[in-house]
Parts: structure tokens; C-alpha cells; sequence
């Protein structure tokens, strides 16, 4: 039941949020705060409790939950909680609150239908995290698109019908591609084992011929790609970045983006790890082009939120090389990418919204010389800045480092490329520090800056990214027992090479030798 309240909590808080505009504009956020802070607390208790339980071999679980819903299909209300989606849903709830706090004075129509929509968004998404049997994995993974649609399409800005189309139409279609591919799944059970099943843990059982494992993870891999974004399938993003409101936007970012990357670690890589072995310089060659070809566009970019967005894309590539690589080292790495690029992005969209809604704007050309008219927002963006292009003590540095070097033994050319990311990140992040904060002022108006709530939200957002920049060992050792699943499944079934990379590399970990506090 614990893990339903999780999902129910924030569901359940919408209807109220949206009537709660009757009594005052103030009270849908302060619903919504109280709802995702109540999850938050749900989920450091879930924290705190005792050692994980081994359930069937497949999955640590701390909590699970386990109804039947429709047995003639196989599907059941299957619920599971590790240390991977546990991370993930206190990160979801914390973001979940910087959107709404981003949202407060920059939403002043239909107040109530808005913080409806992301209560519902969110919900959604931590039912993305906790679900393990897959139909009802695909059902939450829909869920959370309509009211993300609706957030661009009613609240974002001149081009949001187009941007909203894009996303709504990219999305579906890669969700189309998954859910065939689930299907399959289920079928081929039934044809196996004579019944459907859709559970996590009987499709782990499951044989399949070489040329199947690589249709159906192929298929898996679009349907992530899509959402996490890689190249070719990224398309969508910067329109639906820019154009989405700031709230809607830091949701994005920092939280949906995370679900492919979920997608990927959960089902895709243990579901079909013989076929990873042959798709997985693939994979990582798309991680590396979405790493160097966003970051080359970034770059370009004369927006500040386009240029987040496209170095949004930049950072998400480290993820899809570190899954890829088949050791610990490189998988712990992707989880403190997923958790600091939440964090930081988050953050930085928070700025580029307090921006323009100041100077109604999103062109850099158009600002210049603010450090001395917003002093707050300028330190901070500095500081976020820093963060994104992975200055060593913050939480960036230490995700990047961990992909870079646990996925050397695997693909050392790669990482030698992919490590051209983080130099071009210090240009476009010091080029759009310079082009907005520094130089002539162009623009005489004093306004004001950054609210004391919203000046708190970001210091306690800086404050997460030192702390997990000099400990990550809080993340590390929560997720290590997935990690060390992962990496048994991928270095049984991969090639050589990744055996040899992993015995080089198991004397380092940073979770059992702590070389890293």
C-alpha cells in the first residue's frame, strides 16, 4: 500500500489543486507542494528501513506490491521499489517542487488547471518508477504525456502549438513502437510457457532466438531514445524546451528526460543482454554524436533556453554511453548523471525563466551587463553554469568522471570524443554567461531579481550539488545492488572485451574500495 500512496498521493492532490483556485490564487502550488513534499518523506522513510529483500533472483526490492488485476491477460498491479527508482522519485518530488515554485508568479491563468496537470504529470512518472510488470508500466508511461501536452499547449508561448504537436506526435510514436514490442514479449511467453504474462520477472525466463532479442531490444531502444532524447530522434526537444512554460519546462528536463534513461537500465539492457553485446557500440556511438553535435548547435545558439535545451541533449549522451559500457563503474556514473543533470538543468531553466519573464525575452543579443541589476540571479546562474560544464566538488563532475572512465576499457575512442563534451561545454556555458551578465548593459531598465522563495529554491538546489559532488556514496551505495545485477546480466552474455573491462575495473569501484567518500 505504501507504494500506491507514492502514485495515489499526487493524483489524488490534483482535483483539489484545480479547485482550489476558488479560494486563492496561492492555493493549487501550496497543494502541490504539500502533496510532493508528503512523497518526499514517504520516500526517505522507505529510505531508512531495513536491508533490501532478494525477490526471485530479478530485482532488490525494499518494498513490493504484487495484486492481481486482469489474470486472464497476465497483467497484475506489480509494484517494486529499488534503490535505482527510489533515487529516482525523490528526485521526481523534489523537481516537482522547483517547477511549481518557478510556476508561481509566472502562471496568473487558469492557476488551478495547471498545477492539476503537473500533480497528474508527476504521477505518472513515479508510477514509470515503481511499476515492473510491463503493461502497467506502458499504462503510467501514457499517463504521464496528456497532462504534459496540456502544460505546453494552454500555458507555453507564441509557438506552442507547434512545439506541443511535435512533442505529443514523437512521443506517441515511439510509444507505439514500444508497446508492439511489449506485446511480442507477452505472446511469445504464452507460446513458451502457454500463458500471457506481462510480469518483469517471468519475461527475464524467457528464451529468445538471437535475431528476436535483437528486434525486440531494438525496438526497446527506439521507444527510450525517443523520450531520453538521442540522436536521430531528438528533434522534438529544443521547440518543446523553449516554447513550454518555465515550470513545464523544468519538468522536462529534469525529470521525463530521466524515464528513457529508466527504460533503458530497468528493462532494456536485462531483458535482452545477449543481444546488448552487438548493439551496444551502436548505442554508445549515438551517445557520443548526441554529446559532441548538441553541444556543437549549443554553441550556436543565440536563446538562452535553446541553448540549455540543446545542452540538456549534450549531457543526456554521457547517460546513453555509460549504460551501454557494461561495467559498474560506468552504470553508478549514469544514475549521479541522471540525479546532478536534474538537479542543474532544473536550475538553469529556473533562471532562463526568471529572465524573460523580467525582460520578456529569450535572446542573449538583447541582454548584457546584469550582474550589476540582478546580482542573485547572475551568482547563481554562474554557479549552474559551472555545474553543467562539470567543475570538479559538484555532483556533474563526478557523473561525467564515473561514465568517462568506467566506459575507457570498453571504448576508449569513444571516451576520448565524448570527452571533447565537457570542453565545449565550458564554451557555451561561459559564452552564455559573458553574452547575458557581462559587457555593455543593453538594456536600462532596472528590474527586479530573484525572490527571496525563488533565490531559497535555487541555494538548496546548489547546496544537493556540492553535497552530492564531495558524497556521492549516498547515491552510490543505494544503488550499487542494482548496478552489480546489471553489469552480472550484461559481462555473462557480452563479448570479451567487457569481461576483461570489468576485472580491470571491479578493483576500483567506488562503492566497495570508497576511493570516492
Amino acid at each position: 500500500m505504501t507504494l500506491w500512496l507514492l502514485i495515489l498521493i499526487p493524483i489524488l492532490a490534483a482535483p483539489f489543486a484545480w479547485m482550489g483556485q476558488q479560494w486563492s490564487r496561492h492555493t493549487p502550488p501550496l497543494i502541490a507542494i504539500g502533496a510532493l513534499s508528503v512523497d518526499v518523506l514517504l520516500a526517505l522513510f522507505l529510505w531508512n528501513q531495513g536491508p533490501s529483500v532478494q525477490i526471485s533472483g530479478h530485482g532488490f526490492w525494499l518494498v513490493e506490491s504484487h495484486v492481481s488485476w486482469i489474470p486472464r491477460w497476465g497483467i497484475s498491479l506489480h509494484l517494486g521499489l529499488d534503490g535505482l527508482s527510489l533515487i529516482l522519485i525523490l528526485l521526481t518530488a523534489f523537481i516537482g517542487v522547483v517547477a511549481t515554485i518557478a510556476s508561481w508568479t509566472d502562471i496568473q491563468s487558469r492557476v488551478g488547471l495547471f498545477h492539476c496537470n503537473v500533480l497528474l504529470a508527476l504521477g505518472g512518472v513515479i508510477g514509470v518508477f515503481l511499476a515492473i510488470d510491463l503493461f502497467l508500466f506502458f499504462f503510467f508511461w501514457e499517463v504521464m504525456l496528456v497532462p504534459m501536452y496540456l502544460l505546453i499547449i494552454i500555458w507555453g508561448h507564441a509557438q506552442r502549438r507547434h512545439a506541443s504537436f511535435k512533442f505529443f506526435l514523437f512521443t506517441q510514436a515511439g510509444s507505439l513502437v514500444l508497446l508492439v514490442a511489449i506485446v511480442t514479449l507477452a505472446f511469445l511467453h504464452q507460446e513458451a510457457t502457454g500463458r500471457l504474462s506481462f510480469d518483469y520477472a517471468d519475461l527475464m525466463e524467457l528464451t529468445l532466438s538471437s535475431e528476436m532479442a535483437r528486434w525486440l531490444m531494438l525496438a526497446f531502444l527506439i521507444g527510450f531514445l525517443v523520450k531520453l532524447p538521442a540522436p536521430p530522434f531528438h528533434t522534438w526537444l529544443p521547440d518543446t524546451y523553449a516554447e513550454a512554460p518555465t515550470g513545464a519546462t523544468i519538468i522536462l528536463a529534469g525529470i521525463l528526460a530521466k524515464t528513457g534513461a529508466y527504460g533503458l537500465l530497468r528493462f532494456t539492457i536485462p531483458l535482452f543482454s545477449e543481444a546488448m553485446s552487438e548493439l551496444a557500440p551502436i548505442a554508445m556511438g549515438l551517445g557520443v554524436v548526441g554529446i559532441l553535435y548538441a553541444a556543437l548547435l549549443a554553441c550556436a545558439q543565440t536563446d538562452i533556453k535553446r541553448l540549455v535545451a540543446y545542452s540538456s541533449i549534450s549531457h543526456m549522451g554521457f547517460i546513453l554511453l555509460g549504460a551501454f559500457a557494461g561495467t559498474e563503474l560506468a552504470m553508478q556514473g549514469v544514475v549521479m548523471q541522471m540525479v546532478a543533470h536534474g538537479l542543474s538543468t532544473g536550475g538553469l531553466f529556473l533562471l532562463a525563466g526568471a529572465l524573460e519573464e523580467r525582460y520578456h525575452t529569450r535572446e542573449m543579443g538583447h541582454m548584457g551587463g546584469l550582474w550589476s541589476v540582478m546580482p542573485r540571479l547572475a551568482t547563481m546562474t554562474l554557479f549552474f553554469a559551472c555545474a553543467s560544464l562539470g567543475l570538479p566538488g559538484l555532483a556533474n563532475f563526478i557523473g561525467e568522471f564515473l561514465v568517462l572512465f568506467g566506459s575507457y576499457a570498453t571504448q576508449p575512442i569513444m571516451v576520448i570524443l565524448a570527452s571533447l563534451g565537457m570542453v565545449m561545454a565550458a564554451i557555451y556555458s561561459l559564452g552564455m554567461m559573458q553574452r547575458t551578465f557581462f559587457g555593455p548593459v543593453r538594456d536600462s531598465r532596472m528590474t527586479p531579481d530573484l525572490s527571496n522563495m525563488a533565490f531559497g529554491t535555487v541555494l538548496v538546489i546548489a547546496v544537493l550539488q556540492i553535497w552530492l559532488g564531495l558524497y556521492p556514496k549516498a547515491i552510490l551505495t543505494t544503488t550499487k545492488p542494482v548496478m552489480e545485477q546489471l553489469v552480472q546480466a550484461a559481462v555473462a552474455s557480452a563479448n570479451p572485451i567487457h569481461s576483461r573491462a570489468e576485472s580491470l575495473l571491479s578493483s576500483r569501484s567506488v562503492t566497495s574500495q570508497g576511493t570516492i567518500p
